[in-house]
């Protein structure tokens, strides 16, 4: 191996997907390989566009509430249609509390709970992308959320971001490039080539062979450690298993070393701000993840919508601001952009049981220094509805662009067509 291969730095390594190879003391001929063989000449050094950036998805499941989120203060049909729930302007205390400024121009404000996007709007981090959704929507859970996680309103096929990683790994997965926190892997992440990890506890992201029986550690850590074996061909199937066990071993090791390691900003209570600290643990460790996806559930108001909501925003609104300062704090406050959405909204006036139904458009909040900062777009007309529910005035595929070329750099007509503009989303 050359001195210019040395030299290749431990960063520019691990945004080539290769940080397994520094994790092993002994690092098997063929991972030694493979990594150091994706190392630019010396002479001619090469970047992939937006390959040192970071996108954390937090999805709101259940249907988030986008009118008490975004409160529409300037509509008295909003006041008319919602009397229990409504949420009063700046200075004017309604059912459920008083908006915070936001855009007074528009007469939006923030639901009294989001303290935390508040202080991120005031510093000029937080984007506010008004009405999101797409046309004929789906009001079922289930498949509005096929729909989102795909791009396609089908809800068919790989998920919008496992296709951004099969057009960039040329055929090879890319160990770790995306990770999930939760049971399941999402179908955004899942492409046919580009697989995610998903993992809900991290104590848990390991071989467990050895729980049945401590006398299968040994053996284990032996065969996956070697690499290979003697008298095995290295380009046979078996060879590839022990590579997949090997990267697979790596990567939990790695991962459950990165989030034992404390961080020094403090965070709230709850399940977001738990998978959020995780999250910036994993980049303070310099992982070559380029996706990151959490969730929160719980936002299917059909009853009692008032204080539930109200706690739910406060969740959300602290989780985030701390993990923005989490990641101030490293200095990677140009490289991290968070993105939130949920699959819809709710409907424009309450039912019966003080609560609300399913709908339509919402908003989509970005998060980071580089997000293109205040209310981006329209809300959407509150007399002009498509039988009681908002129309969209964005569709979400063209969010998507905006993320595929602003902020990932590439074209993302390949992932989602060619019919869907890209938003302006980053600056």
């Amino acid at each position: 191996m050359t001195d210019d291969h040395r030299s290749f730095s431990r960063r520019e390594l691990l945004h080539r997907g290769v940080a397994l190879a520094s994790t092993v003391a002994t690092v098997p001929w063929f991972v030694e390989n493979a990594a150091f063989g994706l190392a630019p000449d010396a002479a001619t050094p090469t970047r992939t566009p937006g390959a040192d950036r970071i996108l954390v998805i937090v999805q709101l499941g259940g249907g988030n509430d986008g009118l008490n989120t975004v409160v529409p203060y300037f509509s008295d049909d909003y006041r008319r249609l919602r009397p229990r729930l409504a949420i009063g302007a700046p200075g004017d205390e309604g059912p459920g509390g008083t908006a915070l400024p936001l855009d007074a121009n528009a007469g939006l404000g923030l639901h009294p709970s989001l303290t935390g996007l508040r202080d991120l709007h005031d510093r000029g981090l937080l984007g506010v992308v008004q009405g999101v959704g797409y046309p004929n929507p789906n009001r079922s859970h289930f498949a509005s959320m096929d729909i989102w996680q795909t791009g396609r309103t089908d809800g068919q096929g790989t998920g919008w971001l496992g296709r951004y990683f099969d057009a960039r790994c040329h055929g090879t997965p890319e160990p770790q490039a995306a990770i999930a926190l939760g049971r399941d892997a999402p179908l955004s992440l899942v492409g046919d080539v580009q697989k995610p990890i998903a993992f809900e506890d991290e104590r848990l992201f390991r071989w467990r062979g050895e729980d049945l029986h401590p006398a299968m550690k040994a053996p284990y850590e032996a065969a996956v450690r070697a690499g290979a074996l003697p008298g095995v061909d290295p380009d046979s199937q078996a060879a590839y298993l022990m590579r997949t066990s090997l990267d697979a071993q790596v990567s939990s090791d790695r991962i459950r070393a990165a989030v034992q390691r404390a961080s020094a900003t403090p965070y709230p209570g709850g399940a977001l701000a738990g998978q959020l600290r995780l999250v910036g643990a994993m980049i303070r460790d310099e992982l070559p993840t380029r996706v990151y996806y959490v969730s929160m559930g719980g936002f299917d108001t059909h009853g009692g919508q008032l204080g539930s909501h109200a706690n739910l925003m406060r969740q959300v609104g602290d989780a985030i601001a701390a993990f923005q300062t989490d990641i101030d704090s490293q200095g990677m406050q140009d490289q991290v952009l968070t993105m939130v959405f949920s699959e819809f909204g709710r409907r424009v006036a309450e039912n019966g049981s003080a609560g609300t139904d399913h709908g339509t458009a919402a908003p989509v909040f970005l998060i980071g220094s580089k997000a293109r900062p205040g209310v981006i777009g329209h809300h959407p007309s509150l007399v002009d509805l498509d039988g009681g529910d908002l129309k969209h005035t964005l569709d979400f595929r063209s969010v998507y662009a905006g993320i595929l070329a602003g902020w990932f750099q590439v074209d993302p007509r390949p992932i989602l067509g060619a019919e869907h503009p890209a938003a302006t989303l980053v600056v």
